[in-house]
């Protein structure tokens, strides 16, 4: 084992070039940052040394971080160039170990060990980030507090990485519910790296669990250096101001958000499809036209039906096919997750059997008018839909749907139920959707109640 050189963050490395360096400290600052560079830095990095083993294990977590089947072979093959450069560094082999245990099917693990490598420098943001997007994707919430909570105490203001630690906390404290700590946490993350697209983002989620969208709105709108070198997060905060029109009722806003910033570029990355089909599933639900706008994002779903990556991404596939009336397409991605759900020996295949059989079926059975069966199948999958992964904000849509099954099946109370149980999640705010929701289950139960007096 040798150290040859240290980067940014006070980390050893097995580095021998200076220009290598170099490029693995950009990397790690644009990774942080969200930025659109960091491929280009990664790629530089590997060039100049192409036997820095870190790199190549952290190249193949970035690949399955995406989600995408055709890059599992190519991270392969970065844990085979990982475990040929090895030099015996302990955070190089826990990196590389970590990927083996995500391409085995254990992600979990791989977090665990990323983690563990903090217990030997607690002041690693590159472990920090990568572990918090590993626990993000699996919907481990307390796991991804708990791990920032570890190293609290050994990050101050004047690392150069304590931005971007305070707004993964930010984020973190937001998923636990505990809103007015991740608003300063995130406010006081911009203040110390004003890049920290994610910190932003985190105190954009506190606004729209606590129903204000017009403070969201202005938050967005004042701070849109800290979000306009993204890669493609960018059209995530994009989805987050259309959410936020949506909720003022500012339809064509919406819309027009969705066509010049959401879905201005037609990729198939899943994170992008997840912007796209959920925004559009909420604006379907609140009875807007939305013309053609299903098609092209079906046709990519179409495509990956086969995929079985990650179950977040398969129920966005899901509403794709279901709002363009895909339903070969669709059955054919449902019985794929269920075969897959029923060998659940990996993380990632307990997911696809809970919550995802449960929650394609009902998706399925709302695109055919079946409102009470997907009501029945959507309410079995709420208990373990946080496993699903994402945010509070992005599985909304889920929970959207299922009340409207409710209420288009009959089922008042039950829907009603869970109204409370979301207005709880949010602290007990009530957004326009909720009180829209309200006034409907109200009419209807007096047109019950008028109707069995006649």
């Amino acid at each position: 084992m040798f150290h040859v050189l240290t980067d940014q963050f006070g980390s050893a490395v097995t580095l021998t070039d200076r220009a290598a360096l170099a490029h693995w400290n950009d990397l790690q600052m644009s990774f942080l940052a969200h930025g659109a560079t960091a491929p280009d830095h990664l790629a530089k990095t590997l060039e100049a040394d192409p036997d820095f083993a870190l790199g190549h294990a952290v190249k193949g977590i970035f690949l399955l971080l995406l989600g995408r089947r055709e890059l599992v072979p190519t991270a392969r093959d970065s844990l085979t160039r990982a475990r040929e450069t090895a030099s015996g560094d302990m955070r190089e082999a826990a990196f590389a170990a970590a990927l083996d245990d995500w391409l085995a099917g254990n992600p979990a693990g791989a977090a665990e060990r990323i983690e563990a490598t903090m217990g030997l420098q607690s002041q690693d943001p590159l472990a920090m980030k990568c572990a918090h997007a590993i626990r993000f994707i699996l919907g481990d919430r307390r796991e991804m507090l708990d791990q920032l909570d570890r190293v609290l105490e050994a990050y101050d203001p004047n690392h150069s990485g304590y931005g971007y630690f305070l707004g993964c906390r930010a984020f973190a404290l937001e998923e636990n519910g505990r809103y007015e700590e991740a608003r300063a946490a995130g406010i006081e993350a911009l203040a110390h790296a004003p890049d920290d697209a994610w910190g932003l983002h985190a105190v954009a989620h506190v606004y729209d669990m606590t129903g204000d969208s017009p403070g969201g709105l202005h938050w967005l709108d004042k701070n849109e250096r800290a979000w306009s070198h993204c890669n493609n997060f960018r059209y995530h905060v994009w989805w987050h101001k259309a959410l936020m029109h949506l909720d003022q009722g500012e339809i064509d806003a919406v819309l027009d958000l969705y066509d010049t910033k959401v879905r201005s570029d037609h990729t198939d990355d899943y994170r992008d499809i997840a912007n796209a089909t959920s925004l559009l599933m909420r604006l379907e639900l609140e009875g807007t036209d939305i013309g053609d706008r299903w098609a092209e994002l079906a046709d990519l779903a179409e495509r990956r039906t086969g995929d079985g990556c990650l179950i977040f991404a398969d129920l966005h596939y899901l509403l794709a096919l279901v709002g363009d009336n895909r339903k070969a397409a669709a059955r054919r991605l449902i019985a794929r997750i269920v075969r897959d759900g029923k060998n659940a020996t990996t993380d990632f295949s307990r997911r696809f059997d809970a919550p995802g059989t449960a929650a394609a079926e009902g998706l399925e059975a709302f695109g055919e008018g079946a409102y009470g069966r997907a009501f029945e199948r959507l309410v079995a999958a709420r208990t373990t839909m946080q496993r699903a992964g994402g945010s509070h904000a992005q599985r909304d849509v889920f929970e959207r749907i299922t009340i409207d099954a409710g209420i288009r099946a009959g089922r008042l109370r039950q829907a009603g139920a869970l109204l409370d149980a979301r207005a709880a999640l949010r602290g007990g705010a009530e957004d326009s959707f909720s009180e829209n929701r309200r006034e409907m289950i109200a009419d209807l139960g007096r047109n019950r109640v008028r109707m069995s007096a006649e």
